[in-house]
């Protein structure tokens, strides 16, 4: 009888065993699914990002992450306000400007990806332009959302050129470098490593292209920020710091080796032109992501005091209706430790 009775024992505690395995009460937690949106197309920057959920970086810190290709800044911030998304990939000058026009939307960028604006003025030898000042009385072609053109009046100032030296012609996206290639215009603005590559597919040769880059040419806005909504910062604070953590990793390991990580951008999309898009990562990259700057405070962060400026040229050159408070703006709250942020 105790024979049975030990047996019965041993079977009920197995069976309790086996259940308490099953029941999802006692697992760890399901993953946080988490919707993210890019602010373009899947191309060589969006490198970082497709690694880390392709290599399971994102996974390990207990997220569930859908990527969505974007179709410009300005539409992940509306995705990220309306809800629609949790987090995205954004220019902060946009969010400065959104903050601004609608107040107390409490979107934060929680990652500083591209340390300066990859905003440029692009023209062509042959146009007698090498400096900003040979800009004067020239014509300019660009979309009149193009981050590059609403800047301009930060690029005049800080060159010590009037406002209305350059006359705009407003074109649309897709033909801006084919007229500055035919000579129709003297230059465009444009994301300098879109714009160039966009050149050299119309016939130009590098050695002929004339890049005034905005960030060294005085102007000290900041670029593209990882975003996240309101929601997610106060109820899943968890989960922006495992996406930011995961993220930093993948961008390290897209700094070491880009040609490797282009590998995930057409994992996601095989149409890609890979050595194309090896070259806008390479591109983008050396001029935005490694600077002097991420070099000194790590990846993702920003210098305080230069951000509370970028604000107030933001504002200014966008005429925009009010100051939002930087702070508010973007924080560092989230960002793994530095020594985990250097770059090698």
């Amino acid at each position: 009888m105790p024979r049975k009775t030990s047996l019965s024992r041993r079977l009920f505690l197995c069976a309790a065993t086996a259940m308490a395995f099953a029941s999802p009460a006692l697992h760890a937690a399901d993953p946080v699914k988490l919707k993210f949106t890019l602010d373009w197309r899947f191309e060589g920057p969006s490198a970082p990002f497709l690694l880390a959920k392709s290599k399971g970086y994102f996974a390990a810190e207990g997220l569930d992450v859908e990527i969505d290709a974007g179709n410009g800044s300005a539409g992940a911030l509306t995705r990220v306000a309306t809800g629609a998304y949790d987090m995205g990939f954004a220019d902060f000058n946009a969010l400065i400007e959104h903050e601004a026009k609608t107040p107390g939307s409490k979107i934060q960028g929680v990652y500083m990806v591209y340390n300066s604006t990859p905003a440029a003025v692009l023209a062509l030898k042959k146009s007698g332009i090498s400096k900003p000042a040979d800009l004067a009385g020239k014509t300019l072609a660009a979309p009149i959302f193009d981050g590059g053109r609403k800047a301009w009046p930060a690029f005049a100032k800080a060159n010590g050129m009037p406002v209305d030296a350059v006359k705009w012609q407003t074109v649309e996206p897709a033909i801006r470098e084919t007229l500055l290639a035919r000579g129709d215009v003297d230059g465009i603005t444009g994301f300098y490593f879109t714009s160039v590559l966009n050149l050299e597919a119309r016939g130009v040769k590098p050695e002929d292209i004339v890049a005034l880059r905005y960030p060294e040419n005085g102007v000290e806005f900041y670029g593209n920020t990882v975003i996240a909504s309101p929601k997610m910062l106060s109820e899943k604070p968890k989960a922006v710091e495992g996406f930011v953590r995961a993220l930093n990793k993948a961008m390290l390991e897209t700094i070491a080796n880009p040609d490797a990580a282009v590998a995930y951008v057409k994992e996601r999309d095989p149409l890609i032109n890979v050595e194309l898009e090896t070259r806008r990562l390479k591109l983008a990259f050396d001029s935005v992501v490694v600077t002097p700057e991420t070099r000194k405070l790590g990846l993702g962060a920003v210098d305080a005091d230069r951000l509370a400026r970028s604000v107030t040229d933001v504002v200014s050159a966008f005429g925009l209706p009010a100051t939002p408070v930087a702070t508010e703006l973007f924080t560092s709250a989230y960002l793994p430790p530095v020594a985990e942020r250097a770059i090698k």
